[in-house]
């Protein structure tokens, strides 16, 4: 799955550019939650609060060794956040990979983007919030149907996992599903789905070899009852936070130069330049691995 050791992936965090400014207009949101934290050492400094240069030190190598345990699901966790990101962003990507730069405004690129259909949004939207159950389950050992632990999980969320869920409910619901996003997504979508519209999406296709289920019909009807299990908690996020489209696109206007006018342009822009799941789950996976490379030292 990996060739490269998790301080790798942590000591190359982006510090700025499309996708931190995205999360940081989500501050608000959550706000003090979530923290740039850049550099496997700083990690383990923050996560820990250690000072003793020696102790850090072994920390990091127990972490690293964890990691590279094939026997343990933190490769397969990474994989997940990082394909789900590239095949979600992948359609038009390479065409317009030429065109930007890290502080790239998005009218400029807007004539190039085609909105996705609904139907594909919403299967993205699904996978996604999936792909964080099955990563979770990974990251913590235990079966990745787990749908129960993964809802008592989410109660608790806090720091870069509850930054990535609500960039989930923001960028990949609200702004280009609408208020409604979870309940839209069950009763006019996902019900009426086949497994075919299933093996037809990208994001879906990227990351199919983990999702539980066993074939696409198996994998359609665990994606079904994963979004019904957790479509109470988004809704009350969002309605707890108060959160509308407006907002959110006013918010992210201040950190990225974007237009309100085709909120369905900008689902799209977000896709392809806003990588969040992986950003963020590196983090976390960092998070984990040192908490636990401390409890077993």
């Amino acid at each position: 799955m990996s060739s490269k050791a998790i301080y790798d992936y942590v000591d190359h965090l982006s510090t700025g550019g499309l996708t931190v400014m995205a999360l940081k207009s989500l501050d608000w949101v959550i706000p003090g939650q979530w923290h740039n934290i850049v550099g496997f050492q700083n990690t383990i400094r923050a996560v820990t609060g250690e000072t003793d240069e020696s102790m850090i030190q072994q920390i990091g190598d127990r972490a690293v060794t964890l990691f590279n345990d094939k026997r343990e699901g933190y490769q397969r966790a990474l994989w997940l956040y990082q394909t789900v990101d590239s095949a979600s962003g992948a359609l038009g990507a390479a065409a317009l990979a030429n065109k930007v730069g890290q502080d790239v405004g998005f009218l400029g690129i807007l004539k190039n983007l085609t909105p996705k259909p609904e139907k594909a949004q919403s299967i993205d939207l699904c996978v996604k919030l999936v792909v964080e159950l099955v990563a979770f389950c990974q990251i913590n050992g235990i079966p990745g149907d787990s749908i129960g632990d993964f809802l008592s999980a989410l109660k608790d969320y806090g720091g870069e996992s509850l930054m990535r869920m609500a960039a989930l409910v923001c960028f990949d619901g609200l702004i280009p599903l609408g208020p409604d996003f979870a309940s839209k997504g069950l009763s006019g979508n996902l019900r009426a789905w086949s497994s075919s519209d299933l093996e037809h999406n990208q994001t879906f296709k990227g990351v199919r070899e983990l999702i539980p289920g066993g074939n696409a019909a198996g994998q359609l009807g665990f994606i079904t009852e994963s979004f019904e299990s957790t479509k109470g908690w988004m809704e009350n996020f969002v309605s707890s936070k108060r959160l509308t489209p407006d907002n959110v696109v006013d918010n992210l206007s201040k950190f990225v130069d974007i237009s309100k006018d085709k909120l369905d342009y900008l689902g799209a822009f977000l896709d392809m330049y806003v990588k969040y799941y992986e950003h963020t789950g590196i983090q976390t996976l960092a998070h984990r691995l040192i908490e636990r490379a401390v409890a077993e030292i």
